[in-house]
């Protein structure tokens, strides 16, 4: 499976999309208050099938009519949303993990509809037909693939996007031999390499934060539903999404040039949500989980291989070296002497080495030194 954005010309037309996301909203919430109700009065959670078919008895009375200019699949696709949002906070309720339940949204904030076997057309060039509408969208790259779903999304300036959801045929590529590396993410360093070629941090949210905070205090200054507000919450969200693009753009050309010079990357598995309560946004701004997530993809088509090694090793605290397991090492300790061979080790560069150590003996190219505790 493969997914292609475009972007939809700004056109009077895209108002009927507008339309249909606000309708999705109001569906969904229409959903959600019936699986409140149905709850309260018996004790259990409504079951997918009987909403659907809830759904379109609706659809044939008289106040629900107006349901129909959505798409019988879209409204089905609403129900398959909230169907998994619920197993999924009855799944964490299971396991002791906090979450809550769906809940209602803001019309205003409802992003997207999806349609499946029916209801678009797509033609040739780049034009395609939604709902019985003809959209032009800008056609960067060809569609490969059997198209199976369709889903129009819209963001906070109101530019409305189409994700296509392509069935591929599968392409074997064999891994290739070459050179291999460790990489420890960090926070003052974007990669800290195991063969001393280390990457900085680009932060473009940190860059653009003086920019971003004039555009907040604006934004405070407005009166609440005025035009002037509207357009200077525009202008906040606008630059939102330049700094959201620009890190994007550093993941995926960074991602392209170490899986083509690489036959072996091997990283650490991370624990994002708690990196982010210990630094907060700055974990954010890196964007350590979607580059994970690029790198993995731009692999498969050059044939290096991702090796992801366990989240409780010990990587910092284990001598390089010699392989003594420093178990008094504290988080603010940056360079520590292994008490044992007497090497000096930086934190992060001692990690990535053992990153890379642990990951290469799973393809047998390294072996693992036992480590010695003291």
């Amino acid at each position: 499976m493969i997914t292609y954005s475009f972007k939809l010309y700004c056109a009077k037309r895209n108002k009927k999309l507008h339309n249909s996301i606000n309708l999705s909203g109001h569906i969904y919430n229409h959903l959600i208050a019936l699986h409140k109700r149905y709850y309260r009065l018996y004790g259990k959670h409504l079951h997918i099938y009987k909403i659907q078919k809830h759904i379109t008895k609706l659809k044939r009375t008289k106040r629900y009519s107006y349901w129909n200019e959505l798409g019988s699949q879209a409204i089905q696709d609403i129900a398959e949303r909230i169907d998994r949002a619920y197993k999924l906070f009855y799944r964490n309720l299971k396991h002791g993990i906090k979450s809550a339940p769906p809940s209602f949204k803001k019309i205003k904030k409802y992003k997207s509809f999806t349609l499946k076997q029916a209801g678009y057309k797509l033609h040739d060039d780049n034009k395609i037909i939604i709902m019985g509408q003809e959209y032009k969208f800008h056609k960067s790259r060809n569609i490969e693939g059997k198209v199976k779903t369709l889903t129009v999304k819209r963001d906070a300036l109101g530019d409305i996007y189409i994700y296509f959801v392509c069935e591929t045929e599968k392409t074997n590529i064999e891994p290739r031999t070459g050179k291999g590396v460790g990489f420890d993410f960090g926070l003052k360093k974007f990669l800290t390499a195991s063969n001393g070629q280390d990457i900085e941090s680009p932060l473009f949210f940190k860059q653009n934060n003086a920019k971003l905070q004039k555009l907040n205090r604006k934004l405070s200054k407005k009166q609440r539903g005025s035009n002037n507000r509207r357009r200077a919450k525009a202008n906040l969200a606008r630059l939102h999404k330049k700094v959201a693009s620009q890190r994007k753009d550093y993941h995926f050309k960074l991602a392209k040039q170490l899986s083509e010079e690489y036959a072996l990357i091997c990283i650490e598995d991370l624990n994002i949500k708690a990196m982010q309560r210990l630094w907060g946004k700055k974990i954010s701004d890196l964007g350590h989980s979607q580059f994970v997530n690029t790198l993995k993809y731009q692999c498969t088509k050059t044939g290096t291989i991702v090796v992801e090694i366990p989240r409780f090793y010990p990587s910092s605290k284990t001598c390089s070296i010699c392989g003594y397991m420093h178990q008094g090492l504290i988080l603010s300790e940056r360079t520590w002497i292994c008490p044992d061979c007497k090497t000096c080790h930086d934190r992060d560069k001692n990690a990535a080495m053992n990153i890379y150590r642990v990951g290469a003996s799973t393809l047998e190219v390294e072996t693992v030194r036992p480590a010695k505790t003291g």
